[in-house]
């Protein structure tokens, strides 16, 4: 990720290069754990959102208007993938890569009703990119999904998959299951798949219910799954003892456990919910961005 002066090495794929100093251990256990969700790790927290709301209020006024947790949660991963890289790794093939680039997925419904049509974005991020830069570019894929009724490129891939006779469907996933096993799966298809990327993130407040734990796909190499759920307050003592009310949000994680080990995704997780707790930090680009082992 972020490296230009790397070069692509035999082994590297399109979308990452490939760990070749991860210790033995790391690199025997996509032999044992062979399916995603096979290696599924889980985590649930919550953070506390009563300065979060103020920050946002404070920002809608200056005329940010819609930006909200979703775009808060996406700049504070991001944020943490510049100081803890290793959450943006992935398996493919039996092999664990260094994702090239961060793409966050989403899947936005075309209006709130039941009747509307879902579709999944992907949106590609810099490392440098401050909770402005995420807001405009969040903003600007979802408008153009909204507005546009013919759907986009996942849509239209999708769409002619499943006028296919269901023999011939699985035949050609199972030829593109085979080409992805290898690294030879077009960029074309890579960039338009909804399967490929840093972090498939969904906003379950907004449909006023917790979070869920969301399982991980085994098609595909995205690592990570988080969901957040609705506001809900509580009613707490505080030092002095007297009782306050506080809002907060819970948020889960389901993350495959073969890209990092414990301590490390425990450490990368309590960064993501420090800069959620600090917005003002994700105003500016971070100092330094390190880049993962080679």
């Amino acid at each position: 990720m972020g490296d230009n002066t790397h070069r692509r090495r035999i082994g590297d794929r399109k979308d990452g290069r490939l760990l070749r100093s991860f210790p033995a251990y790391n690199k025997f256990t996509p032999f044992i754990m062979k399916q995603r969700n096979d290696a599924c790790n889980y985590f649930s927290d919550k953070v506390e959102v009563t300065e979060i709301d103020r920050w946002l209020r404070k920002k809608r006024a200056e005329g940010y208007a819609g930006m909200g947790m979703l775009h808060l949660f996406v700049a504070a991963y991001i944020r943490t993938i510049t100081v803890w890289p290793g959450i943006n790794r992935f398996v493919s093939g039996q092999r664990i890569y260094a994702r090239n680039s961060i793409e966050i997925l989403m899947t936005v419904k075309h209006s709130l009703t039941t009747e509307a049509e879902e579709s999944s974005i992907k949106v590609k991020f810099e490392p440098t990119d401050t909770i402005y830069d995420v807001y405009r570019k969040m903003n600007e894929a979802i408008d153009e999904i909204k507005v546009n009724d013919g759907g986009n490129s996942t849509d239209k891939i999708a769409e002619s998959f499943t006028k296919l006779p269901r023999i011939l469907f699985n035949l050609l996933l199972s030829i593109i299951r085979g080409l992805d096993y290898l690294g030879w799966l077009p960029q074309s298809l890579i960039d338009a798949s909804p399967f490929h990327g840093s972090l498939i993130i969904t906003d379950l407040g907004s449909l006023g219910i917790p979070p869920v734990y969301h399982h991980i796909y085994n098609f595909g190499n995205l690592p990570v799954f988080l969901a957040f759920g609705a506001k809900y307050r509580m009613l707490e003592l505080d030092l002095n003892g007297k009782p306050v009310e506080r809002k907060y949000i819970d948020f889960r994680v389901t993350a495959d456990e073969r890209t990092t080990d414990g301590y490390y995704l425990a450490n990368a997780l309590k960064y993501v919910k420090y800069y959620l707790r600090n917005p003002s930090i994700l105003e500016t680009p971070p100092e330094k961005v390190k880049q993962d082992i080679f």
